[in-house]
């Protein structure tokens, strides 16, 4: 039985994919939970235990896949997952529909089906007055468990359909509907029968029938999305009252972070690199951005990745494995991103312009916003010149007027932190309220 909550402490769960974005969005609205005095709890993939209890939170821990032969680094199946199948990143999106979107989307499925049993168990036991998920496909258990859940999509809003919105995954403009039918036929020719397959299973285990072109449900209760109105989407159907716009969610829990000596005093504007933690996977292109940049007269801070030991930077450039990425962004002048939907919103909440260079998954969809709403430039990345991208720092750079928007859109946001506005809705939905 699940406890009765006022509005004394509650018990709120946080599921998140694993990997380090829809993690690091959770962790930011968990603390500030915690810090009201709620007890917060993280459900987290085996390879990610000990992160989140090393950050004060409570953890238990599940498998997605059966026990590996060797000990696994935080999310280590899909930093190798990436890493085999960089060269299909290099194709048209399209082309990235059946052999790269369906493999990651099966692959999430089978997590699904694999851990369905085990997370009834894990729920009930915690006995928590919400669950807040934050996946881009259906767990039934959140339907079988019996508690309260609440839906975070934290990647690219696409990810919500409409008739009057591009094709998720595929980069396309929002004006014209070029390409829009033929894409929408070959992401249903490569997801028809995998969709059928998880619907049957999702009835099976007491979630109700998927939705049409889509893998995961919205919640009953509350879902919510981040993405800032300055680009967010306009829909021909509205969403439900079910749904809120939290814009950004940046959290507040990274460690302080100071430039590195090497870079300090030097001349030229301080640009940050990174490619998440995924992205950063595809070392060849790691050293051919590195090269490109070598002569560029600025100072660059680089995001390395997991393949940090595998390639070296230039003397213009600084960097580690990790960095603490909200601690980087107020610093730097400019991003050069691949688009991943936490750091699009977060370079928006600090002012950030941005080259985004798209890789995979809805990458591209952000990529074509944030260049048709006119805050940073879209490069094909694997087929851009050394002079283009470094002619679009210095576009961006030397445009006023975009620094201008920017400082409004970053002042707005940080005057309604999303992280404060999700904490709100999930207290009001974990006591019931309407």
């Amino acid at each position: 039985m699940f406890s009765n909550v006022s509005d004394a402490a509650a018990t709120i769960v946080f599921f998140p994919e694993g990997a380090f974005g829809p993690t690091n969005n959770c962790v930011g609205i968990g603390d500030v939970l915690r810090r009201r005095g709620h007890r917060v709890v993280f459900i987290v993939e085996e390879s990610f235990a000990g992160t989140l209890e090393a950050q004060g939170f409570e953890e238990r821990t599940m498998r997605l896949t059966p026990p590996p032969q060797t000990e696994e680094a935080p999310g280590q199946f899909w930093k190798d997952f990436i890493r085999d199948t960089a060269p299909v990143f290099r194709k048209p999106t399209i082309d990235q529909l059946g052999e790269f979107i369906a493999p990651t989307f099966q692959a999430l499925i089978d997590g699904a089906k694999y851990v369905d049993a085990q997370l009834v168990e894990i729920i009930g036991g915690l006995e928590p007055d919400l669950v807040v998920e934050d996946n881009v496909v259906t767990f039934p258990a959140l339907f079988a468990a019996g508690a309260p859940w609440a839906r975070i999509a934290s990647c690219n809003p696409l990810e919500i359909k409409d008739p009057d919105l591009p094709p998720v995954f595929s980069g396309l403009a929002t004006e014209g509907r070029s390409g829009w039918e033929e894409f929408w036929d070959a992401y249903r020719a490569a997801h028809a029968e995998m969709h059928a397959d998880f619907d049957e299973f999702c009835r099976e285990r007491g979630a109700p029938p998927l939705p049409r072109d889509d893998f995961i449900h919205a919640s009953p209760t509350l879902n919510l999305y981040l993405y800032p109105e300055e680009v967010d989407y306009r829909r021909r159907e509205p969403l439900g009252p079910t749904w809120h716009n939290l814009g950004a969610s940046v959290r507040a829990t990274d460690p302080d972070w100071q430039l590195p000596d090497e870079l300090v005093g030097g001349e030229g504007a301080l640009v940050y690199l990174s490619l998440g933690s995924l992205g950063s996977a595809d070392v060849a292109l790691m050293r051919t951005l590195v090269a490109e940049l070598a002569e560029a007269p600025y100072r660059f801070v680089v995001s390395k990745g997991p393949q940090a030991d595998e390639f070296e930077l230039a003397p213009n450039m600084a960097g580690a494995e990790f960095l603490p990425q909200t601690s980087v962004l107020p610093q730097v002048d400019l991003v050069i991103t691949h688009g991943g939907n936490n750091t699009v919103t977060e370079s928006l909440f600090f002012g950030k312009p941005m080259v985004v260079l798209p890789i995979f998954w809805d990458q591209h969809d952000n990529a074509q916003r944030i260049e048709e709403t006119g805050f940073g430039i879209r490069l094909d990345t694997y087929a851009h010149g050394a002079d283009e991208l470094r002619t679009a720092i210095a576009r961006l750079l030397d445009d006023g007027d975009v620094a201008d928007r920017l400082a409004r859109t970053s002042r707005r946001l940080q005057s309604a932190r999303g992280t404060e506005l999700a904490a709100g809705l999930i207290e009001r939905a974990a006591r019931g309220a309407d």
